[in-house]
Parts: C-alpha cells; structure tokens; sequence
C-alpha cells in the first residue's frame, strides 16, 4: 500500500489533532459526559486512553525493535482530574510519543499488534497508525461537545489506506467465498481488497476504474462489492464512528457484514 505522508508529516499531524483533541477538552462543560461513538466511556474515560496509550507506544518504541511485547508508561501518574492539570499531562503524553519517534526514526523496528498485516513493523508505521487512532478520538470529542469536524483531507486520504493495509489484511484464511471489495473516495482514489484461502490483502487502484496487478484466477475488472464516499466517510465508517449504511454500498452487501464479523485472531 502507498503511504501518501512522509515522516516529517505523521509527526506533524500528530500534533496538529493532539492539539485539536485538547482543545474539545477543553470546552467540554463536564468531563463526565458520555461520550456517544465510546458509550461506554466518559470524557474522561477517553482522555485517560488517549494519554495513557500514547505513553505506553512512547515506551514501546523507546524499547527498541528487539521488544517482544507493548511496553507499560514508566512512572506515569495517570491523568488527574483537575482540568488545567489534565490538559498538561496530555500534551506532556503527546510530547513523549513524538520524542520517542523522532529519536527512532521511521526505519526502526518496532513491535506492533498488526504482524500478519501488508503494514511494517517499524515506527514510521507506528506514527502512521497514531495519526489516525488521535484523528478519530479528536472526532470522538468534538462530536461529545456537539462540535463535530470531518477529518482534515490529508489525514483522511492516508487514513483510508492505512486501515485497508493494517487493519483489512492478514495470512489468516478468509472462511467464505473468496471476493475482493473495492472502496471509492469521491476525492478520486480508489483501493481493492481481496479476501481468500490465502488470508486478505490491499492494494490502491491506479486510477479510478482500473486495477491493479492481480493474481492468478482474479477477475481483473470486477469486483463482488463496493463502497463509495468522502475519505473522512470513509475512515469513520470503518471505525464504526457512523454506519456503513451512510456510505453508497453496491453489490452483494452481505459481504460487508461478513467483513465487519471476520476476527482473524479469533
């Protein structure tokens, strides 16, 4: 899969949504709000993970690429509850992980949970999923103020590749028939994932109405079904922030249920 940022611009982007999600903290009239994309969580239930998981990718990545395991925040207070406290132990949160990536480089290995995806395990790819985990929980407490915003486009764009390449593939065995689904953005990149006996792979279309390489036995032109919207449709559908019903869906629909059901850890 193609990654459309560089190094320089995940960092940057992870700050620029760090801040934005601070910002919706910071106007929040509770912390105790529940949250309606995370019910089971408040405000401040979402602060805590957003603060805590940066700290532990920051420990994770400072452990080097021999770690076999995610690494818990050293000495980390947790998040407290007094507002102007909790927004400097946030950005002290994000603060880490970006010293922690610089200081590695995108090239460096890195664990990861996604070692059976087409996504490397190095910490360009790390910085390249936490723009996007930061992107949506920043969705996530907009919406909780009733303020939400779409995705910047960049984000977007890259996040719907970076889900189809991590999250979508893996050599585990696809149990139903094997068919590739295709998803548009109407901004006008197109990507194919195929799934099969040999597990399911990702790739994006040159342009739109044309395929990639394929391999041996798939149909080159056609695919079993498809989805169509905005990139930031997209990425939210994907992580269930709005329903997949909000996108354009054509072809054999069940597929997509299918998909949403598939655990391959499992």
């Amino acid at each position: 899969m193609h990654n459309t940022l560089d190094f320089p611009d995940l960092l940057r982007l992870i700050d620029e949504r760090s801040t934005a999600f601070r910002a919706a903290v910071a106007a929040a009239p509770s912390l105790d709000v529940q949250v309606p994309t995370c019910p089971e969580w408040t405000l401040f239930d979402l602060v805590r993970h957003l603060g805590e998981g940066r700290r532990a990718w920051a420990a994770t990545i400072a452990a080097g690429p021999d770690a076999t395991v995610k690494s818990a925040p050293r000495g980390d207070p947790g998040a407290p509850r007094e507002r102007a406290a909790m927004l400097a132990w946030l950005a002290a949160s994000t603060q880490e992980l970006l010293d922690a990536l610089r200081a590695a480089g995108p090239d460096r290995g890195c664990w990861t949970w996604w070692g059976k995806s087409q996504s490397p395990r190095t910490c360009g790819a790390v910085a390249r999923h936490q723009v996007q985990e930061i992107a949506v929980h920043t969705y996530d407490a907009q919406l909780t103020i009733g303020a939400p915003q779409p995705l910047p486009d960049e984000v977007a764009l890259d996040g719907v590749d970076e889900f189809l390449s991590t999250i979508c593939t893996t050599t585990v065995a696809w149990p139903h028939e094997p068919a590739a689904v295709d998803y548009h953005a109407t901004e006008g990149r197109s990507w194919r994932n195929w799934v099969s006996d040999d597990g399911a792979r990702a790739a994006r279309l040159p342009t739109a109405g044309t395929t990639p390489a394929t391999a041996a036995g798939e149909d080159p032109d056609v695919a079993d079904a498809s989805a169509r919207g905005t990139a930031n449709e997209l990425v939210l559908a994907f992580y269930g922030r709005i329903p997949l019903d909000s996108l354009k869906l054509d072809g054999n629909r069940h597929l997509f249920d299918q998909l949403v059901a598939w655990d391959p850890e499992r």
